[in-house]
């Protein structure tokens, strides 16, 4: 059988134990976007007491900031050693926040269980982008929000997350995206509808400098073209 090349999601495995380390530098990428999504998120939601998805968590890092901010945090990702990694982070730090293993296809949750759900660098990922959304729409409660971002499909993106990102300055690993799963923005508003939730406004994401590290750091930017966060709202 052949070696899958793209969307590999072994790495999040693979790197678990150094997932909190420092140590590798798409690992930090990874945490340095944290706070540009949440100076968007931040303005739509008082996280504070609210019941809060983080779809597609891998080791912690939006779970952790969500948990800062008041929310009552529970993380769900197919990558059980990035969620042991998580747990035990979380562990370390205090925290009260759950863990599980599971796909966003099938969530081990009741109807109407969060208010909103969090959901960032997965839907390139999933399997199904369709199912991931219904089942969305199921946990949130009426009114609950689904905040997101992803990758879109074009051959700028193409250009930015797969030849510069991954081969070229080595910020990702190679392999980690598949630029055919990468969604256009019309389509995604497609399937959210589809899934019973009602699509609002969407702004870019990307690189805004550089830190210390010579790492990049992310805020929003003028462009969808590349990385796009977006956000609706289950009506009720």
């Amino acid at each position: 059988m052949a070696e899958k090349t793209r969307n590999n999601l072994q790495i999040y495995d693979d790197f678990a134990r150094q997932w909190w380390s420092d140590d590798i530098r798409w690992v930090r990428t990874l945490k340095n976007m944290v706070p540009g999504r949440l100076s968007w998120f931040d303005r739509l939601i008082d996280w504070q007491g609210k019941q809060v998805l983080d779809l597609g968590c891998a080791g912690g890092f939006m779970a952790e900031a969500l948990d800062d901010r008041g929310a009552r945090v529970t993380g769900i990702d197919p990558a059980e050693d990035s969620i042991k990694a998580a747990r035990q982070h979380a562990e370390q730090g205090g925290r009260d926040i759950r863990y599980d293993v599971g796909k966003g296809e099938s969530l081990p949750y009741d109807d109407g269980a969060f208010d909103a759900v969090v959901c960032v660098d997965v839907l390139e990922h999933v399997e199904s982008v369709e199912q991931t959304l219904r089942e969305v729409a199921r946990v949130l409660r009426p009114g609950g929000l689904f905040l997101f971002d992803t990758l879109n499909r074009n051959p700028v993106s193409r250009l930015a997350a797969i030849t510069m990102a991954e081969d070229v300055l080595r910020i990702l690993p190679k392999g980690t995206h598949d630029p055919d799963m990468f969604i256009k923005p019309g389509e995604l508003d497609t399937l959210l509808k589809r899934a019973g939730l009602a699509p609002r406004e969407t702004t870019g994401l990307g690189p805004r400098g550089l830190n210390k590290r010579l790492d990049p750091v992310f805020g929003r930017v003028p462009t969808t073209a590349v990385i796009y966060m977006g956000w609706a709202r289950k009506p009720g």
